[in-house]
Order: structure tokens, then sequence, then C-alpha cells
């Protein structure tokens, strides 16, 4: 029925997770399963936040389903895809000491079969457009298409994903109410060096000298939270926070206080009190992405 199955021994026992390569396989053994299902999706070179997806996952009393796929669509640049790290056997240990489940290790054409359209064409008002979208054009319209196809696939009862990447989460969040996908979307919190760096698969890529200044992203975000806490306009706070990065050796792409539920930007923390499009009231988030050499990194605080 499945392609592999691997294990380990941890600690005096044995631990299986199934990995397999086939929708058909997957879909055959999901279909056996009794708990709840909660699928956190990746594409590999795996850290501490996306086995805190696993964790989570255990913890709700989930079958935990992990998926590695290198999705094509959401590259913008070529380059980066060909970049992208690829460490299949070092993924599947870590994925073995959260107890997951079953890993799902897809070719493209099993995600993508051959003569089949599955491009979703929806709405995102703005939410697709700023910041990340700004400089990532087409990024979101391949990124919804793959999270859809895998809910598709996996059809889970709960989907982990983590605050590192809040535009994509909003995104994901607004396909699952406008497509009616009945998933509840679980947002996991950033997991961070001890020094404050968000983790991310691109930081091993970073030179020594950009690694030493990388945490000021994380210390400039608190800086940001405190100083609107005092009142300071989104503008003051926008331009001393670019400041902040350019001085420390980064290249700041941008830098946005945000409504945590449009991703309209704020002039100051009173227009979030309550929002007439929306009726929501909520959070006000504060995203930025910088360069530290040739490596892009991004990061959020609420």
């Amino acid at each position: 029925m499945w392609d592999t199955a691997t294990f380990a021994i941890r600690n005096s026992f044995i631990h299986l997770m199934l990995i397999f390569k086939k929708v058909a396989d997957l879909r055959q053994w999901l279909t056996t399963q009794t708990k709840p299902i909660g699928f956190a999706p990746t594409m590999g070179a795996l850290h501490e936040g996306h086995l805190e997806l696993i964790r989570m996952a255990k913890r709700d009393g989930c079958i935990a389903v992990a998926s590695i796929f290198v999705n094509p669509t959401q590259f913008n640049d070529i380059r980066d895809l060909e970049k992208y790290p690829r460490t299949a056997e070092k993924d599947i240990e870590l994925l073995l000491t959260t107890h997951c489940d079953a890993l799902f290790m897809p070719a493209v054409e099993e995600v993508y079969p051959p003569g089949l359209n599955l491009t979703i064409e929806l709405d995102f008002k703005q939410l697709d457009k700023v910041m990340e979208g700004e400089f990532r054009p087409g990024h979101f319209k391949g990124m919804a298409t793959v999270v859809n196809r895998l809910l598709e696939i996996v059809q889970p009862d709960k989907l982990y994903m983590g605050q590192k990447d809040f535009q994509q989460l909003s995104i994901v969040r607004d396909m699952i109410r406008q497509l009616a996908l009945p998933v509840e979307l679980v947002m996991c919190p950033t997991v961070r060096e001890p020094d404050g760096l968000a983790m991310s698969s691109r930081n091993v890529r970073l030179s020594p000298e950009m690694r030493a200044a990388a945490p000021i992203i994380h210390e400039t975000l608190q800086w940001a939270k405190t100083a609107l806490k005092k009142n300071h306009s989104a503008a003051e706070i926008k331009a001393e926070a670019l400041r902040r990065l350019s001085n420390a050796g980064l290249q700041p792409e941008y830098f946005e206080l945000v409504n945590g539920v449009t991703l309209e930007t704020i002039q100051s923390k009173d227009d979030f009190l309550f929002n007439e499009n929306t009726g929501n009231s909520g959070s006000i988030v504060a995203c930025t992405a910088v360069f530290a050499g040739d490596i892009r990194l991004i990061d959020n605080i609420i």
C-alpha cells in the first residue's frame, strides 16, 4: 500500500513513520485512520519551526502528517528554486524525533498531473498585493494553488502553519474562507534562535558577518511594538526601523505596520480599534523583509 516504511529507535522504543510518494497510497492509508488528521505542509530543509508544527498536531491528539514538496510554481526566480536546499535524509531523521506518523514526498507529476490545470483563481483583494506580493509577483498564486492541492489530497481536519510567514498564512485563511474548505487553520508561533533570529531554512546560507547582524531584525520589531504603545506614528516607526536595519549592514526591502486581518497599512494604533470594512478588531502586525548579503529574510511581530 505504501512505498516506504522507515523507523528509528528512540530511547529503547521503535517509532514507525510511513513515507508515501503516491497520492493513491497516501489516500488509502488515511482512510484507515480514526483520529483527526493534522497536516503540516513544508518544502523541506526542516528546522525547529517546522518540527513544532508536528509537535502541536500531536499535542492536539491528531495523526500528524507532514509533506515535503519543493513547489516550482511559487518561485518567481528560477535561481531560488535551483538553490533551495534539499536534505531529505536529515529531514526524515528530524521528523522521526517528533513522532510524525506519515510523510508525503511526492514527485511534481503527482501533485500536478500532466494535462490538468489546478491553478486556483481567487480574488484576495489586497492580501496578495502588498509587502511580499509587491516584490514577489506570482508567488502567492503558486503558494495558494499548491496548498489547496495538498489539502485536497490529505483532507486534514487541522492545517498547521507558522506565524513567520504571516502574509502567506493570511492568504491561506482567506482561501479556506472563499472555498469553504472543511479545515481548521492553526497558527504556530515563530520559533527563534537564542539571539532572536527567526528560524529559517535560509539561515544556514548566511555569512558569519550577516549571521551576526541578523538578530537586529527581531530587535527592531520589538522596538516597533514598544514605540507603537508609546503612540509614535506608523510613519515615524517605519522610518526609524529602516534606519536601524540599514545601520546594521542589512538592506531592508520593506517595513510595514498592518491590520492583522486585512493587511492594510495603519497610521497609528487607533486605526485598529475597529475596522468598518471587516467589523473585526484584533491585532496590528509589524512585518519586514531584509537582505542580509544576498539572503532574503522575513519576520514579523504581532
